[in-house]
């Protein structure tokens, strides 16, 4: 029998030190809101792939979709032999669509991919070259979106000069110190003293930040941007890619703000595990673009389209945007409760809206950022059956990501074990 032992060396020799791995664990098979490994040990998934599996690991669904979808052909290249189920997935986004008027969309593979289009199709409406992103931002891997990204390392450590025309400004978060009114200060300032923002084509902005730290984007600054954009002509983008699709208890996370957007980017939890990206946006600013501007190879596979129909399926009959609220709310009280503990690492800034929760794990004697308790925190949870992710500038941010179709029987069970871990890593 292969163990993990095993496979983890064989690892080491084979990839390079480049790819990262959380845990020397390797996955036998899934199902649901849960994971076995090579050995047959058994996790509770609070990491659901990084946000990829809001419908769980194989719904039947999804699953049943994909099958029939083999069935029929698995790739044509939707530019060279278009098919019906690329339409259709559009078609669905385009009602989905956070914004009001006539909405497009179009499809691609990865997250970074839709960044990047996004960026090339704002650049194609308005005739300009500059962007402006925020500081803990993630907006992929890429050469581009590494420019976007506002985090050094390990994103851009060794990866040299970035492409020109990106700007940062100051993310706003108490926990950061940093408040709206110096953000929005700091894009003044930038509009002086480096770029026009006549040159601007875009900003874009995650309505919660991912790896910075599962921060939201206070609503005051959400209305500025669309403010500033509307009065320079510049293309506002959410970047959707980890909030989108019922995880914070919208289907996109800027609809708690009642800000639109011109352009959204998708990924993660559209298609269940396939790989599946996109751009929603305006239909006017969609087809700024000259035909043959946009495209992939294997853009919009159809059996990541086929997978994406079944979970927009599964999100409205399993009505998952309300389920996210539901166990977002039993989370955060758990954790509340928790904190009053004096036995556990010391927890603060509960946070996130629906089922895209996270919490700080704070040093004992300062209350500052402790990354090495939070890193014992999430191997005594692994030890013990439950899969955890950190995040955050200071490496101290545990978040959840559980399925959003978990029982509440395995929901409490993942409680437990992360209760526990937090006595285990507080001693």
């Amino acid at each position: 029998m292969t163990d993990n032992a095993t496979l983890q060396s064989r690892r080491q020799t084979a990839l390079p030190r480049g790819i990262g791995t959380a845990f020397p664990i390797f996955a036998q098979r899934a199902e649901g809101s849960e994971l076995w490994d090579v050995e047959g040990n058994r996790y509770i998934d609070f990491a659901a792939g990084i946000a990829v599996l809001n419908t769980g690991h194989r719904h039947p669904k999804v699953m049943e979709a994909v099958r029939a979808q083999l069935d029929g052909f698995t790739h044509t290249a939707f530019q060279i032999v278009p098919y019906e189920p690329y339409v259709a997935v559009c078609e669905r986004l385009n009602a989905l669509a956070p914004f009001s008027g006539p909405a497009k969309s179009i499809l691609f593979s990865t997250g970074a991919e839709a960044v990047e289009n996004a960026i090339k199709i704002a650049r194609a409406h308005t005739g300009r070259p500059g962007v402006v992103a925020f500081s803990g931002a993630f907006h992929g891997r890429t050469t581009f979106t590494m420019a976007l990204t506002g985090k050094v390392a390990p994103y851009k450590k060794k990866f040299g000069i970035a492409p020109p025309g990106v700007f940062h400004v100051p993310f706003p978060a108490e926990s950061h110190g940093v408040t709206v009114a110096e953000s929005l200060r700091a894009l003044e300032t930038l509009f002086r003293a480096d770029i026009d923002p006549t040159d601007v084509a875009a900003i874009i902005i995650e309505p919660v930040q991912g790896e910075g730290g599962f921060l939201p984007a206070p609503t005051e600054l959400l209305v500025a941007l669309r403010e500033i954009a509307d009065k320079h002509g510049i293309v506002l983008i959410a970047d959707e890619i980890q909030t989108g699709f019922a995880r914070t208890g919208k289907m996109f996370g800027i609809e708690h703000s009642g800000v639109e957007p011109d352009l959204v980017t998708i990924a993660k939890a559209l298609a269940g595990g396939f790989p599946l990206s996109g751009v929603i946006g305006r239909a006017e600013i969609m087809d700024a673009p000259e035909t043959g501007g946009l495209g992939g190879t294997y853009a919009g596979s159809p059996v990541a389209c086929a997978a994406a129909l079944a979970v927009l399926d599964v999100i409205a009959e399993e009505k998952l945007v309300d389920r996210a609220n539901a166990i977002g709310g039993k989370i955060k009280a758990a954790l509340e409760k928790a904190s009053l503990r004096n036995d556990i690492a010391p927890i603060a800034y509960v946070r996130g809206p629906g089922s895209m929760v996270a919490f700080d794990i704070v040093s004992r004697t300062d209350g500052g950022p402790d990354a090495a308790t939070t890193r014992k925190v999430i191997q005594a949870a692994v030890a013990d059956g439950l899969i955890l992710l950190s995040c955050g500038i200071h490496g101290n941010t545990i978040r959840l990501l559980n399925p959003l179709t978990i029982s509440d029987a395995l929901l409490d069970e993942g409680l437990e074990k992360l209760e526990r871990a937090l006595v285990a890593g507080g001693n």
